[in-house]
């Protein structure tokens, strides 16, 4: 048996999207950013932790039938920030991208200052400014710098 015949291999996705070079260990918070907790019904294939040249270990996310917003990638570049996005239709790469950190994020994340005007029953959307240790909320200046996903707003 040779090397290759003892690797896992994970099948090839029809339509949908995969996310490559995410940072190691953050695939789970990926799910989370896209609202995937394995009730919804999607496809998914998720492989931690392999080596990679360029970030020594990453994680990667198939997801079959979806393609993510601009939000959804917006929030995940603040987690894997080297993350490329690649869209698949029928079984082919039709579109390949890096995410690209925004200036600002609006409507996608929630301010843990439970003192906020973002967070009261105003018709106020959250924005956060991308700073380079984490999320300033504009409103209250609250930073958030760990957990991001346990601040995303469910959609």
């Amino acid at each position: 048996m040779t090397d290759d015949d003892q690797q896992l291999r994970v099948s090839k996705i029809r339509n949908g999207t995969v996310i490559d070079h995410i940072t190691g260990g953050q695939a789970l918070n990926v799910l989370a950013i896209l609202g995937i907790d394995g009730t919804s019904g999607d496809s998914v294939s998720v492989a931690m932790n392999m080596p990679s040249d360029r970030l020594g270990k990453k994680d990667i996310v198939k997801v079959e039938g979806k393609e993510l917003s601009q939000n959804e990638v917006d929030v995940l570049s603040l987690i894997a920030p080297a993350a490329s996005i690649n869209i698949v239709r029928d079984f082919e790469v039709v579109e390949k991208a890096r995410v690209e950190r925004p200036s600002m994020v609006e409507g996608v994340l929630e301010c843990p200052n439970h003192n906020c005007i973002s967070t009261e029953d105003e018709p106020v959307k959250s924005r956060f400014a991308v700073v380079d240790d984490g999320v300033r909320c504009e409103y209250c200046e609250t930073i958030i710098r760990d957990n991001l996903p346990a601040h995303i707003l469910a959609e």
